[in-house]
């Protein structure tokens, strides 16, 4: 547990870097329809992020779209985000990292409970992350999280979390790194500083919150799921806008309620159409993450990115929460509608 995904993101690059499974000067690809901080750790570890497109059918990276990468450039390692509740075919995608040597991790921030018929979002890499923030699927107000089975990461992860120190390992961790840096005594350990790490811990009051919102965590991704359903339902009879592809998904636990228009034109009018209903809407994540700020800053190079760009300049999202009420869908019902 960490107090954000962002920082769980950051954590385990730094764990990765410290094992020297990552390393400076190193190539991993990403999701180029992403969020900030899922670039920004690769930027800050010294490695050179390397953007593989999205298809919009999906708004995911795909076995095809990461091939075609592959074509031209070697991968050390490849960090997906399954945006927005959706995912690619994580199954190809995975057995494709197997067969090229390439570690695969996983942003699973927007979709937590999302399955394929092949298991979980999450648990197709050596490691992913999760957000708890407050608009997410489930709220410890800040939160985040790593999962792995590999023992010798999760020791990683928690001397990165707590400064670099060793006071969150069990007993036997604790031996074995006081053992390898002679560290004699219980009050030189205290202070005694392994690896680089930050302040990354959450308060006891994430743990309590996230503990009680597991238990609705169920219901809550059935909820989503069937808002999306019926919001897609009526957004599929409209031909100015681009129904989304989830039939390789079992269950489909929804972040958001993604709007693709055919064209930017018809996007402007549909914006429009929600903000005048009152619902708040956001751009499809960050977009093309290779036109913001600090990428433009930090990158020299870039890639043709047709997928992600057509994401970027079509769409939008508005909220598809558990807690919408039978007027809450109907607005939305009728914002997706035909004039």
């Amino acid at each position: 547990l960490f107090n954000s995904g962002g920082s769980a993101n950051l954590a385990l690059f730094q764990s990765l870097k410290n094992m020297e499974v990552l390393t400076t000067g190193d190539e991993p690809g990403f999701s180029a329809l992403t969020w900030s901080t899922n670039v920004m750790p690769i930027i800050q570890m010294g490695m050179a992020p390397v953007a593989i497109d999205c298809d919009p059918a999906t708004l995911n990276l795909t076995s095809q779209t990461l091939s075609e990468r592959l074509a031209t450039t070697d991968l050390k390692g490849l960090f997906i985000t399954n945006a927005l509740g959706f995912t690619g075919d994580l199954n190809v995608i995975r057995d494709l990292c197997r067969a090229e040597n390439i570690l695969l991790l996983e942003d699973n921030c927007e979709s937590l409970g999302t399955e394929l018929p092949s298991g979980k979002a999450g648990n197709f890499s050596h490691a992913s992350t999760f957000s708890f923030f407050v608009a997410h699927h489930m709220s410890t107000i800040e939160g985040g999280m790593v999962c792995t089975d590999d023992h010798d990461l999760a020791e990683m992860l928690r001397i990165v979390r707590a400064n670099g120190w060793d006071r969150n390992l069990n007993e036997e961790g604790q031996v074995k790194w006081r053992n390898q840096y002679e560290i004699k005594s219980e009050f030189d350990a205290k202070y005694a500083f392994y690896e680089l790490g930050y302040n990354l811990r959450p308060t006891e009051i994430t743990g309590f919150l996230g503990l009680e919102q597991l238990q609705y965590l169920p219901e809550n991704i059935k909820a989503r799921e069937e808002n999306f359903l019926r919001l897609a339902s009526v957004l599929a009879e409209n031909e100015e806008l681009f129904p989304l592809d989830h039939s390789h998904l079992s269950v489909l636990s929804a972040f958001a309620f993604p709007v693709l228009s055919t064209t930017p034109e018809i996007r402007e009018k549909f914006m429009a159409k929600f903000a005048g209903a009152g619902v708040e809407i956001r751009p499809m994540i960050a977009g093309n993450i290779q036109q913001q700020p600090f990428f433009t800053k930090h990158v020299e190079r870039r890639y043709d990115l047709p997928g992600t760009d057509r994401i970027h300049q079509t769409g939008f999202y508005c909220g598809c929460y558990p807690e919408l009420t039978e007027p809450d869908l109907e607005v939305l019902l009728s914002c997706l509608r035909t004039w």
